[in-house]
């Protein structure tokens, strides 16, 4: 099972890409949990901590898709890093700012999701120029799917170990400085310094002119609003079985889950439709949402929610290979920065409106959220099928995108510097 991942890490400079772009993200992918907690030390009420989780989600994904454009445009060292400095230092002062002054709350909490850097874009754009051939640039998508879920299993245990050790304003800080030596990491390597995109045709809409994009984007509105409400029905479980510690351990059994999906699914090549395929891993991530609403003890309830994860990695790593087929020409980065500004905004909407809904029901109600928003994203794969599916297997497009974008690349690296 692991002969394809070990294939891929063996490639040069595969790694530290790997490792550098998931350390730089941790404050994204912390930033939900460690603000909700932080709100909850200073006095604050669940609705403002879901209020300001969701304005970081929705200034990031304002930002992701603009930084993204600039990176296709301009590389990546020239953004990826004074942007992931200037997120650092606003979270920095809403960490000491507090939620005294709202205002300033809500400005220096925007302000470091706006300029969250492009890492995980940014990422993907560059397998094609460290990986020889299109199969292993799949897999490296797997792997990258199932690596961003360890993270998203330590991540939240980190949050707490910070908490326990310090204090929540010094996770907040902490996390963030890790997050500027990731990003450091990866635009001083060789393949981010090299990397250009293809020459793109000038068009206002960028890579949003691709309507299979514009699909995929939207079902994966709704797979981020599932994910997003789980966070906050998860504090108000965990307040009734054990507090912040269960929150946690509930918060890494769904990366501890996904971890396992991803894994199994990465270590087979996948014939057949993608688009097809991501009908029945949404439809299968739906399902699996739906025990959640049991609420059993802390332990019954932690493997429920791996269960709820098994699937989420799976349907990352498909979206991915269909993010590649459907991207407009020179486009790359920013193409893949729109799955994660969906993403990213279905997690806010998730996490605002799962707030009121756990005040008003309690967590029953907020564990309902999930399984409805699953199902409306395969509703909105099954409507756009037609438009998912490529003539022949693959929109001949997005071949041409792929191969202007390799041959944009390769021709930077001697063979000395592949694997």
């Amino acid at each position: 099972m692991a002969a394809g991942y070990l294939e891929i890490l063996r490639a040069r400079h595969v790694a530290r890409l790997l490792v550098g772009t998931l350390v730089g993200r941790l404050p994204c992918a912390t930033a939900p949990i460690a603000i909700l907690l932080f709100v909850r030390a200073e006095g604050g009420s669940y609705s403002l901590a879901g209020a300001l989780a969701a304005v970081y989600g929705v200034a990031n994904a304002v930002g992701q898709p603009v930084l993204g454009r600039l990176v296709d445009v301009h590389g990546q060292p020239r953004v990826q890093l004074p942007a992931a400095v200037l997120s650092a230092l606003a979270m920095a002062l809403f960490a000491f700012a507090g939620i005294g002054t709202l205002p300033i709350a809500y400005t220096a909490v925007a302000a470091a999701g706006l300029f969250t850097p492009p890492l995980e874009g940014g990422l993907r754009a560059l397998w094609p120029s460290v990986l020889r051939r299109e199969e292993q640039v799949h897999t490296a998508y797997a792997m990258d799917a199932v690596a961003q879920e360890v993270m998203f299993t330590v991540g939240p245990l980190l949050v707490t170990l910070c908490t326990a050790l310090w204090s929540e304003r010094a996770a907040l800080l902490v996390l963030n400085v890790v997050g500027v030596l990731g990003a450091l990491s990866v635009v001083v390597s060789r393949p981010s310094r090299a990397w250009r995109s293809a020459p793109r045709e000038a068009h206002w809409l960028g890579a949003l002119r691709s309507p299979g994009l514009l699909a995929l984007l939207g079902a994966f509105l709704f797979v981020g609003v599932a994910l997003g409400s789980i966070t906050v029905a998860a504090v108000s479980y965990a307040d009734d079985h054990g507090g912040d510690a269960v929150y946690g351990w509930l918060m890494a059994a769904i990366g501890l889950g996904a971890l396992i999906g991803g894994t199994v699914y990465g270590a087979r090549q996948w014939t057949g439709e993608p688009a097809r395929r991501l009908q029945v891993l949404v439809a299968l991530l739906a399902v699996c949402y739906l025990p959640l609403l049991l609420m059993p003890g802390p332990v019954a309830m932690t493997l429920l929610t791996v269960l709820a994860g098994v699937f989420l990695a799976p349907v990352i790593a498909c979206a991915f290979v269909l993010v590649d087929r459907h991207a407009p020409r020179g486009t790359v980065t920013e193409a893949f920065s729109w799955l994660v500004t969906m993403f990213t905004v279905g997690a806010s909407v998730g996490t605002g409106l799962a707030g009121p809904v756990v005040e008003a029901g309690g967590a029953l109600w907020g564990f309902a959220v999930p399984g409805a928003a699953g199902g409306v994203s395969l509703l909105v794969l099954l409507v756009t099928v037609r438009v998912l599916v490529a003539p022949g297997g693959r929109a001949v497009v997005a071949a041409a995108s792929e191969n202007d974008r390799n041959r944009a690349v390769e021709p930077r690296f001697s063979s000395g510097d592949r694997a």
